[in-house]
């Protein structure tokens, strides 16, 4: 056979693949063209109404000659309670020299119609104590004594340069 027939024999094979692969591909677009014209026959959805909107309340701010919650107070003021301060010319106590979380509540006495609170040191020595008396290092003034719990108030460093309380306490170790 002759070079030049075996091209055109190419040539033709060739041919006929791509009409079939056109005839093919218009197949799927008849597909397509069914399926919408069947969509377009069904019933149309119904759409939800846009939700009211409603007015823009104003509001007019109050606080413009207060001072910005944003910046720190001023040194030394004080951001919990203005003035409070540790009193540097009391004489302490001997429990202030224990930590609050080394001391131990280990019961209470009434003695004369008042009660007293236990309190036991790392040392393992008991001590007595009563509303008004201090324990620990941050001057924590004991506020109230119940057979549970010896609460107290600290004076401790506001982060600020000033100071604020913090309530603290003593719960019963059973």
């Amino acid at each position: 056979m002759h070079p030049r027939h075996k091209l055109v024999r190419i040539c033709s094979a060739l041919a006929c693949v791509a009409y079939m692969g056109l005839t093919a591909c218009s197949g799927a677009d008849d597909e397509l063209s069914r399926f919408i014209e069947e969509t377009k026959k069904e019933p149309g959805g119904r759409v939800e109404p846009l939700p009211e909107v409603k007015p823009y309340e104003t509001f007019t701010y109050a606080a413009a000659e207060m001072r910005s919650p944003f910046l720190p107070s001023s040194p030394g003021s004080g951001a919990g309670l203005a003035g409070i301060r540790p009193d540097q010319k009391r004489n302490r106590e001997f429990l202030e020299q224990f930590s609050l979380d080394t001391l131990k509540m280990v019961g209470t006495l009434k003695l004369s119609g008042r009660v007293y609170g236990l309190v036991r040191t790392k040392d393992g020595l008991v001590h007595r104590v009563s509303s008004g008396n201090y324990l620990g290092q941050a001057d924590g003034k004991i506020t109230d004594i119940t057979p549970s719990k010896i609460s107290l108030v600290e004076i401790v460093p506001d982060g600020l340069g000033g100071y604020m309380e913090r309530p603290a306490g003593l719960a019963l170790n059973e």
